[in-house]
């Protein structure tokens, strides 16, 4: 398949004064919904215009992932079809940049990679720019913790790391950052660590973590005065439902205790703190692997799903 042949461009007017490029693509996990708060918050607050449209018919599998479709009375209304775009972005100083939205793709990865590789040099994109959010045990209290990775280790040199080598379910955005390494561009991302009991709820101070991040390495002004009010009234919310029970209190209470501890680099403190009930706090590995097997169960669930 011709990678040019899945996308179809709408303009190569494009004036990208910090040329970068940031993916968000959905489908694989999404703790607290936070990539997709991100992107529904640039579509909301920032000018774009619609850069090219790839041809979903080619590698999305509708029975896997099944549109919504609106019946009405005695008729078929609407079907909700996705769509997986390169958008064009301005900042708040007018400045351009690229953003690729919409689907993972099911099925021909390489080839999509291919597309997006042509699509990256045909604008003149620099550094690309990933975004994604895992589940961590950590507190809600405490600052969103964030995962640096790069196909080039200067970019995230003198960061903290969380994890050694780890196995995880395989994801395009992942494969891409691998591709572009390959063909010699500079790819990097974050992902946010979002509380592993907030998961499943919308968490928008993660969203603010990632666009924060994707501000500083994309060296964008980004308006996200509405994500912190949002981000503000989220903490507040859980901070009501984790007081109407005392067993939440005392879990959250221990999570802060392993990430006040984990923060200092203290590690001849951790076995003087504990969960509550006498056990001792995980170490780094014990988290790692924690994290590991949740995200070999998440796959298996997906896969009996299908």
């Amino acid at each position: 398949m011709d990678p040019e042949s899945m996308y179809e461009i709408h303009t190569d007017d494009v004036d990208l004064d910090a040329p970068v490029l940031v993916h968000a693509l959905s489908g694989f996990l999404d703790a607290g919904a936070a990539r997709q708060i991100a992107v529904n918050h640039l579509l909301a607050t920032h000018e774009h215009t619609t850069v090219a449209t790839f041809d979903i018919d080619r590698f999305y599998d509708y029975r896997a992932r099944r549109p919504r479709l609106v019946f009405d009375t005695d008729h078929y209304a609407s079907i909700d079809y996705p769509e997986l775009l390169l958008t064009e972005f301005r900042d708040t100083t007018n400045t351009g940049f690229l953003v690729l939205h919409g689907p993972e793709p099911d099925f021909g990865w390489r080839t999509f990679n291919a597309a997006v590789i042509g699509l990256v040099e045909r604008y003149g994109v620099r550094r690309i720019i990933g975004m994604n959010a895992i589940p961590w045990p950590a507190p809600h209290t405490r600052p969103v913790g964030v995962t640096a990775h790069a196909n080039d280790p200067s970019l995230v040199s003198g960061r903290p790391t969380f994890v050694g080598a780890i196995e995880v379910p395989g994801h395009l955005a992942g494969g891409l950052e691998i591709a572009l390494g390959e063909a010699g561009h500079e790819a990097m991302g974050f992902a946010a660590h979002v509380p592993h009991y907030l998961t499943q709820v919308e968490f928008p101070r993660a969203a603010l973590a990632l666009l924060g991040e994707v501000s500083v390495a994309g060296d964008l002004d980004l308006d996200l005065a509405g994500l912190i009010t949002a981000s503000e009234e989220s903490d507040r919310e859980i901070d009501a439902q984790v007081a109407t029970n005392p067993e939440n209190v005392e879990a959250v209470h221990a999570l802060e205790a392993q990430y006040d501890a984990i923060v200092r680099g203290a590690k001849s403190a951790l076995p003087m703190a504990d969960m509550g009930d006498g056990e001792p706090l995980p170490s780094g590995d014990e988290i790692a692997a924690q994290l590991e097997q949740f995200l070999r169960d998440m796959d298996d669930d997906k896969g009996r799903s299908e």
